[in-house]
């Protein structure tokens, strides 16, 4: 028998901040968190870039948030998934002071560039010096499983740890992994998510030159999805841990809880490893409605993939009335990534806690700088500013590069805490 899968733990560590509070402040509030890139300069290394923002996490988060845990920095994605992870799994109450005891518990993450710091920092050694140059702990830093390991062995957790690598849905995966280990009964309590640090020289580079970037010298202009005047995305990094927990587990325990999973759906374009299919997406989005036992008419709001990208959004916006019928002429649609920049394999995780803040507050975040609808996007978007959130579902939407589609099912918790 499937069972309620219930969010009792939620880190957030983003380019709007760490603080639930503030992060939702911002939101509302239209503070995007696109700035001039400072992780390096742009300009001079060695030659400049076409694409100079991106959305950057602040560096004093996560010193504090390492310090606090008594770690150092190891790489960008990994220490940027411990302080989310730590703050999760603190709210959640699984863990106390150090030393902690262990606990079966799986760890499941998504990430698209894994240890990208860490890999950019091995190919700047083996290009000065050649193999002399590389160290013994490059394999350890350099595996994208080092990030799951990590959150595994710092907390004590005895269960299968394992990364998610689907590109940009990578993350939504390792949620929908979590998730139905959880419902199906495989395991009582699972720790998810998603991670991106790819801010770096080489990662940004190859962004840089791969034509979706938006190039718009004006932070507020940067990002635009579904807009008519849309350039392209912006990068951006962060993470977010979820701890899910049955409803037993959680109800022995006396967990505070933040919402629930009650449904998740994924399918494969099978057509272009860029392009996107509307079709493809559609089925995704009815297999999570199936799944959840949710009619399209139920759902409160869509937090959309919305890239700003041209091609992106007009074909999400396809597939949204494919999958929901009439119901997308009533239900918001709207993306955080013309705040939050596009946090590739995070943004999944990123955005569903977003979803998760929304369903709390019973409203539904602006579409920043949304100044001219596309005519092409038939979908009911929202405004610039925040409305109320008229039924407690929401659905999120992830789809990535390969064709990968995953959508995750997301509902307030009758009773709340």
């Amino acid at each position: 028998m499937a069972r309620r899968v219930l969010i009792t733990g939620l880190g957030i560590l983003s380019p709007l901040g760490a603080d639930e509070d503030e992060v939702w402040r911002r939101l509302v509030d239209g503070e995007t968190g696109i700035a001039p890139l400072t992780s390096f300069d742009t300009e001079a290394f060695p030659s400049p870039y076409k694409v100079k923002m991106a959305a950057q996490v602040d560096d004093e988060l996560v010193a504090d948030g390492l310090q606090a845990m008594g770690r150092r920095s190891m790489d960008r994605a990994l220490d940027l998934a411990m302080v989310a992870g730590d703050r999760a799994l603190r709210q959640a109450g699984l863990i106390g002071d150090a030393p902690y005891e262990p606990r079966d518990v799986p760890t499941i993450i998504g990430t698209g560039t894994g240890s990208a710091q860490s890999i950019y920092e091995a190919f700047q050694r083996f290009t000065a010096k050649g193999p002399k140059g590389l160290l013994p702990s490059t394999v350890p830093r350099v595996m994208y499983n080092a990030i799951s390991a990590n959150l595994s062995m710092h907390f004590k957790l005895t269960g299968a740890n394992y990364v998610v690598i689907s590109a940009c849905t990578s993350s939504a995966n390792a949620i929908g992994d979590a998730f139905k280990r959880v419902r199906n009964g495989e395991a009582e309590i699972a720790v998810t998510g998603g991670t991106e640090g790819c801010l770096d020289p080489f990662f940004y580079g190859v962004w840089n030159n791969i034509g979706v970037l938006s190039s718009n010298p004006d932070p507020s202009l940067v990002c635009r999805p579904f807009d008519a005047e849309r350039e392209g995305t912006a990068l951006g990094e962060g993470a977010a841990i979820f701890v899910l927990e049955s409803e037993e587990s959680a109800s022995r325990r006396g967990a505070t809880v933040r919402g629930e999973i009650l449904g998740y759906g994924e399918s494969s374009d099978a057509s272009h490893i860029t392009g996107p299919s509307a079709e493809g997406q559609a089925v995704a989005i009815r297999r999570a409605l199936d799944s959840a036992a949710v009619e399209p008419s139920a759902l409160g709001y869509v937090n959309a993939h919305g890239t700003a990208t041209r091609a992106n959004d007009t074909t999400e916006s396809t597939a949204i009335r494919l999958a929901l019928g009439a119901a997308a002429d009533t239900i918001p649609v709207g993306s955080n990534k013309s705040y939050i920049g596009h946090t590739l394999g995070a943004s999944g995780a990123l955005e569903a806690a977003v979803t998760v803040l929304a369903l709390e507050r019973n409203e539904v975040p602006p579409n920043f700088n949304l100044r001219n609808p596309d005519p092409d996007c038939r979908v009911r978007l929202v405004g610039s500013e925040a409305e109320p959130l008229e039924r407690p579902l929401a659905i999120k939407n992830s789809f990535g590069f390969g064709g990968g589609n995953g959508v995750l099912v997301l509902g307030a918790y009758p009773g709340g805490a």
